[in-house]
């Protein structure tokens, strides 16, 4: 082989090895997501496609495509076509309910995929890689604390609960924890609400049929606690004194600056922004070939009135 010959088979092989280089730093970034049933899940996806949108702009080696689903079924199904079509590398879930949803993440990941999984955990986490959520246990003790406080340690409670996951059981167990200190104070009942104004709305006035008297309600999401109050009011019941929401949505929010309903007295944060957040950080994560820490968490912490406008963003969707 003469040197000409030589110095070009060199570099061709060079040119091959930085295409393939080039072409295992691509990121193929699957998004799977609930649909906008409620305006945290709007939240949700609102901060999905700015991921989308801003990763896309900054990394030209990185395409995300965000899918929504309406329930558990259509978000498996979805999973199978971001393997079979899209032939996605990396995968951020947001599970519409843990259980069904995990075996189908579970597959995904046994073919190599890098999981990320988001708020609502796999009931076996090892078909993971990583988790990112809010604080769900601070999310219940929380207000826990707070309405055991109001009540002076004595009443009659009733909560609502969110969709059947991890996260509401963290929530449901934290906030039986605190009441457990509490004997003087009695959770009449916790039923599912589904972070759905309707559904929190049925199952409020259920309640209010079957209780003659409450002295608090932990609405355990925003949404929730909108539908908590319509069924209040229409059944003109006077001895609630208090409904504890969660979450900081922008209307509860603003309520509670203005203190315009008296019932409404603090909150708890617990940003869809950490949607953004995990996409981006597991995006740039393996663009470097790097991991995330297994699990990262974003404190919760009490809204009161006073520091309510630290809170409020007018513009977001939640």
């Amino acid at each position: 082989m003469n040197k000409i010959t030589r110095r070009t088979a060199v570099a061709a092989l060079l040119a091959a090895s930085s295409v393939g280089a080039f072409a295992h730093n691509k990121i193929n970034l699957g998004v799977s997501i609930p649909t906008a049933t409620h305006s945290f899940a709007a939240g949700i996806v609102f901060w999905a496609n700015e991921a989308k949108k801003e990763l896309e702009a900054k990394y030209p080696d990185i395409k995300v495509t965000v899918k929504t689903a309406a329930n558990p079924a259509e978000q498996a199904n979805q999973l199978q076509d971001f393997m079979t079509v899209t032939k996605i590398n990396t995968l951020v879930v947001f599970p519409f309910e843990s259980g069904p949803l995990t075996k189908p993440v579970e597959q995904i990941h046994s073919k190599g995929v890098y999981v990320t999984v988001v708020d609502r955990g796999l009931t076996n986490p090892s078909g993971q890689d990583a988790y990112v959520a809010g604080d769900n246990t601070a999310f219940g003790k929380i207000p826990a604390e707070y309405i055991a406080k109001q009540l002076g340690g004595k009443g009659e409670v009733v909560a609502l609960r969110g969709i059947a996951s991890t996260l509401d059981n963290e929530r449901m167990d934290a906030f039986n924890a605190v009441m457990k200190n509490y004997p003087g104070i009695k959770v009449l009942d916790a039923k599912y609400g589904n972070w759905n104004r309707d559904d929190a709305f049925k199952v409020m006035q259920d309640y209010l049929t079957r209780f003659k008297h409450i002295d608090a309600v932990w609405a355990a999401d925003d949404d929730m606690s909108v539908g908590v109050l319509k069924a209040i009011d229409q059944a003109k019941r006077t001895d609630i004194k208090l409904v504890f929401g969660g979450a900081g949505a922008k209307g509860s929010i603003k309520t509670l600056m203005d203190g315009s309903d008296p019932r409404i007295q603090a909150n708890v944060s617990y940003s869809p922004k950490f949607m953004y957040d995990a996409i981006k950080m597991t995006a740039e994560a393996r663009l470097k070939g790097e991991k995330l820490p297994a699990n990262n968490i974003v404190p919760s912490v009490l809204i009161t009135k006073e520091k309510a406008k630290d809170f409020y963003f007018p513009d977001s969707p939640f």
